[in-house]
């Protein structure tokens, strides 16, 4: 089992392994959907047995407890989602934040199938007055100041609700059962917001009427401004990402199309844009519709490297809610949700 385990993670570029926690390699953002092998993982504690039983409870009228298969028996539902982890793009900010050291590549796009979560929350009648749902999973562990805790966290209970926010409980990823790196044998898909709202080896919801202020909830995974309140990580936020040319690539001169992805929480991406120096204009590039509500967009420009020398490409993403990629990243203690405008260096050869 560990040796199958480790060569399923063999094509990812490793953080830390134990917790496992991986980058996709560059390869994987070239595609519109990346294979399970190149997807990121992000755990916060160890692999986590689990008993296959989901129980569904708190305030509600007619508590659950699910099987694989009872999830399986409600009608299935396939959603393409772009998961960006919340760390992503840490060791981009100074001084350097707390946290894993995140390059660029904790953000990945599969396809999940699942049973809707406001279903699941229909059959147990919550209570009238519920304010949030909880979801906990079977991981658990040494943590700062805990000896052990395990990990959940909340969402507001309309939004959880909400048919139109897509929310699955997943049991299958681009058509295959969940391997355990990725959550199995349930877990939580929350498209748009970051990678921690979609909670693995789910074992437990629960409805309450009040609001929930567990560790990675009101604790950890929040924006921690210099000066200011702090405030919860939730949406992600808009980027654009190239994939080709690559970082330092040694290229001919002539005409070259610079490649890449673009992503929001906040709904589709409207426009992305190209710099050719540190302080040009910004150059339109042509942006592709979103092939589905949840997933990144590619987009193209057209480039002249004429003259030889180290160049400069900058992206940057607008998306329709009119945000748009600041110059430089919002500095927070922890280092969540850096959306800062790329930067790439290239050598054109004459």
């Amino acid at each position: 089992m560990a040796d199958s385990l480790w060569r399923s993670r063999a094509a990812l570029t490793m953080v830390s392994p134990e917790p496992f926690n991986a980058e996709a390699p560059p390869e994987a953002l070239t595609g519109d959907i990346t294979p399970t092998e190149l997807h990121y993982v992000r755990s916060n504690f160890p692999l986590p047995a689990h008993d296959q039983v989901l129980a569904v409870g708190g305030a509600v009228g007619n508590a659950l407890t699910l099987s694989l298969d009872d999830l399986r028996a409600m009608p299935a539902v396939e959603q393409a989602v772009t998961m960006e982890c919340a760390g992503n793009g840490r060791l981009a900010q100074a001084p350097l934040p707390v946290g894993e050291p995140w390059g660029n590549y904790a953000v990945s796009t599969a396809r999940w199938t699942g049973a809707l979560l406001h279903q699941v929350l229909a059959q147990a009648r919550p209570a009238d007055d519920a304010v949030e749902v909880v979801f906990e999973g079977a991981d658990h562990g040494r943590y700062y100041q805990y000896e052990d805790i395990g990990f959940a966290r909340s969402l507001a209970y309309a939004y959880a609700a909400d048919p139109a926010a897509g929310i699955l409980i997943a049991y299958e990823m681009n058509g295959l059962p969940l391997n355990r790196d990725h959550g199995a044998p349930f877990r939580m898909i929350v498209p748009q917001y970051y990678g921690v709202a979609s909670v693995k080896w789910l074992k437990r919801i629960d409805v309450t009427t009040e609001p929930y202020h567990g560790e990675f909830q009101s604790h950890h995974y929040m924006y921690e401004w210099p000066g200011r309140p702090a405030e919860p990580v939730t949406l992600m936020r808009p980027r654009a990402q190239i994939t080709d040319p690559a970082p330092h690539a040694q290229i001919p001169a002539g005409t070259h199309t610079v490649r890449g992805k673009a992503w929001s929480g906040t709904g589709p991406v409207t426009r992305v844009e190209v710099s050719l120096t540190g302080e040009g204009d910004w150059h339109r590039a042509r942006l592709a519709p979103p092939a589905g509500p949840y997933q990144w967009q590619d987009w193209r420009f057209d480039w002249q490297a004429t003259g030889a020398g180290r160049h400069t490409l900058r992206a940057r993403a607008t998306d329709v809610a009119g945000n748009t990629q600041p110059e430089v990243p919002a500095w927070n203690r922890l280092g969540y949700g850096n959306n800062a405008v790329e930067v790439i260096c290239v050598v054109v050869h004459g």
